[in-house]
């Protein structure tokens, strides 16, 4: 299995660097405020985006002190919007631990990540760079319209598949294509090289969120959230979607029926999860999604073609198989 500390090799450094900037921004003068933005730091996961500024502005001119700051921003906005994600979602968990809203309130947790896009404003501010401000406004306009799209697509959950792909491009793909673009551009890259990351970056978010979406039906426990998390919240993935397209329409509509009843807490949740799960696996939906999976991962190794070989450029193409072979 691939590591994540062997990824950072080429730019342990700077991911030091980094840790303690994010560790210093992330603080305050506020006592509950402190104790909230620390909850939030001490589980920011593996720290996929910041590792992608970095390696982006490794490979192509070098870290500087503007990619550091770009990390932060980006690491910042996200983990703002997870926060703002679960109080919309009543989401008790985050990655295998108490949501925010869930360990305090909905209150603080809203204006807990209110404080943290005021801070991504102030240190986006400090990278004084054009470009860079306007991919951090546009990523925050992005998650925020994903989000939004989806709400609206679960006030009737049976969305298809190009609905599907517009919305996790939004939420997802966007937010990686932002951390791979603005690192180019923190380092001078060229427009080429630009372009290229940010093409990487938006394949590998795809390829992200569809590896989690296969997850939803699978087994396997220590995910960092249920499985059936999705279905339960209202939200059909693309295994289901194929799934309900390739099935008898009569069969369709009594797997669309069990959804909603374990959605409203009408069906007892363990045989409905498993009807479904049994569902999708028949109509082989993880088999499409996977297959799905592999022709973005293709795409995102040919956008690093303009680059020579290097251990930077390994890092990358290692963080995508990661990405698409991971466990959890």
């Amino acid at each position: 299995m691939i590591n994540i500390d062997d990824i950072r090799q080429p730019i342990a450094d700077e991911f030091y660097r980094y840790e303690k900037m994010f560790a210093q921004i992330m603080q305050s003068n506020n006592s509950l405020l402190n104790e909230v933005l620390d909850y939030i730091r001490a589980k920011t996961g593996k720290q996929l985006r910041p590792l992608l500024v970095l390696l982006s502005a490794q490979l192509c001119h070098g870290v500087t002190d503007k990619s550091i700051l770009t990390a932060v921003a980006l690491e910042m906005l996200h983990n703002a919007s997870l926060v703002h994600d679960d109080v919309v979602d009543s989401s008790p968990m985050r990655r295998g631990t108490a949501s925010v809203q869930a360990k305090w309130t909905n209150k603080v947790a809203v204006l807990v990540g209110d404080y943290m896009l005021a801070k991504v404003i102030d240190t986006t501010a400090a990278i004084r760079n054009l470009p860079i401000l306007n991919i951090v406004a546009k990523l925050g306009r992005n998650l925020s319209s994903g989000e939004i799209m989806q709400l609206h697509a679960g006030s009737s959950m049976w969305i298809d598949e190009p609905q599907y792909f517009r919305i996790i491009d939004h939420k997802t793909a966007q937010l990686f294509a932002a951390c791979t673009e603005a690192g180019a551009e923190s380092s001078g890259a060229s427009m080429r090289q630009t372009t290229a990351l940010r093409t990487f970056g938006q394949e590998l978010g795809i390829c992200f969120q569809l590896k989690d979406d296969i997850f939803d039906y699978s087994d396997t426990e220590d995910l960092g959230k249920p499985t059936m998390n999705d279905i339960r919240d209202g939200k059909a993935t693309l295994p289901l979607i194929i799934s309900l397209q390739r099935a008898p329409q009569p069969e369709a509509e009594h797997i669309k029926q069990v959804a909603e009843d374990l959605i409203n807490g009408l069906a007892d949740p363990t045989d409905a999860e498993q009807e479904i799960k049994s569902f999708v696996l028949r109509y082989a939906g993880v088999r499409y999604a996977t297959a799905r999976m592999n022709e973005h991962k293709k795409s995102a190794i040919e956008a690093l073609n303009v680059f020579r070989d290097s251990p930077v450029k390994t890092a990358l193409l290692s963080l995508l198989e990661y990405a698409v072979n991971r466990d959890h």
